[in-house]
């Protein structure tokens, strides 16, 4: 996102601090507002979570914070005399909610002291804050939502979308295992009495679907169908070789783990909600009754009471 914040850095001035006008003090600012929603405490604690090791990551109400440090020597020579040394830092502040904004603001450097002697240290903590964006974007789910987006609003495939992120990210650190399932405590998983158990994998899943599989299992990547649009949520997921799918769609949810693909659901629906795409490498079933048209549901029931292996549930939209 660096790139879109070269020429949207600016100063303002604001006494409220309502979403989108911020008290800025007069300060050099950053900010930019993204298309899409995060919402949800589990991809919050994810966003946290992930990138805990790389940066100082804080959360408070609606709002994550990362903040980047570097150290600022006059001299090269510690023991040489008059050697002096100062911590700054940039923070990155990421409110949350049906639209995301990030935000950075550039301090004078009298707030770290009296390090006259620091050179460029306006152009540094700008170059740091939008590293921090950029690495926050292209690693955690944030990048999902993006890409997801970009699909939807320019009418782009998954590889262009991916790549056009690529781009406008260019200060991006990569960061392995950025986008951590978050841990539910065992207390939160308890339902009528039992602790509930992630599948592990082998073999053809045991039905009925799990109907509390949203607060057992962790949000992955959603599924954006190529030729309708539809963005399907997903829980549980596991890679991209189809071993372990988990459950697809929020209103119209299948356990795909389960699903054996016998069709009954594509012949009772009334409005063509599934469709046969091939996902090989399941064990259960090679091939999927895709929800390509999950809004079209008209909340019938028909596919959740034909299901041999009990692998839907019927969540009507409100």
């Amino acid at each position: 996102m660096s790139l879109l914040l070269k020429d949207r850095v600016y100063t303002m001035e604001s006494p409220t601090a309502k979403r989108g006008v911020y008290p800025l003090h007069g300060y050099k600012l950053g900010l930019y507002r993204l298309p899409i929603t995060l919402d949800e405490p589990l991809e919050i604690q994810s966003v946290h979570d992930g990138l805990k090791n790389t940066f100082e990551m804080d959360t408070f109400a609606d709002r994550i914070y990362a903040t980047y440090k570097w150290i600022e020597k006059n001299m090269d020579d510690p023991d040489a005399k008059g050697f002096e040394q100062v911590e700054l830092s940039i923070t990155v502040e990421i409110v949350t909610g049906e639209v995301v904004d990030i935000i950075y603001q550039i301090f004078p450097i009298e707030k770290f002291g009296d390090p006259e002697w620091v050179k460029d240290y306006r152009e540094k903590a700008d170059h740091f804050a939008k590293m921090v964006m950029d690495t926050i974007l292209r690693n955690t789910i944030l990048a999902d939502k993006m890409i997801e987006s970009l699909i939807k609003t320019e009418k782009i495939s998954e590889t262009d979308a991916l790549k056009k992120l690529q781009e406008l990210t260019p200060l991006a650190q990569i960061v392995p295992d950025a986008k951590p399932i978050p841990i539910i405590k065992q207390e939160e998983l308890a339902v009528a009495g039992k602790v509930g158990q992630a599948w592990k994998g082998g073999g053809i899943k045991p039905g009925p679907i799990d109907e509390e599989y949203k607060s057992k299992m962790g949000p992955s990547a959603p599924h954006v169908v190529a030729d309708t649009g539809v963005s399907l949520k997903t829980w549980g997921r596991e890679g991209a070789d189809n071993g372990i799918m988990g459950v697809w769609g929020e209103f119209v949810s299948v356990d795909f783990d389960i699903c054996i693909a016998d069709g009954a659901c594509i012949d009772a629906c009334p409005v063509d909600v599934f469709e046969f795409r091939d996902f090989p490498g399941n064990p259960a079933s090679t091939k999927k009754p895709l929800q390509i048209r999950e809004p079209d549901c008209i909340f019938c029931l028909a596919c959740e009471g034909v299901c041999p292996p009990v692998a839907i549930k019927i969540y009507e939209m409100k």
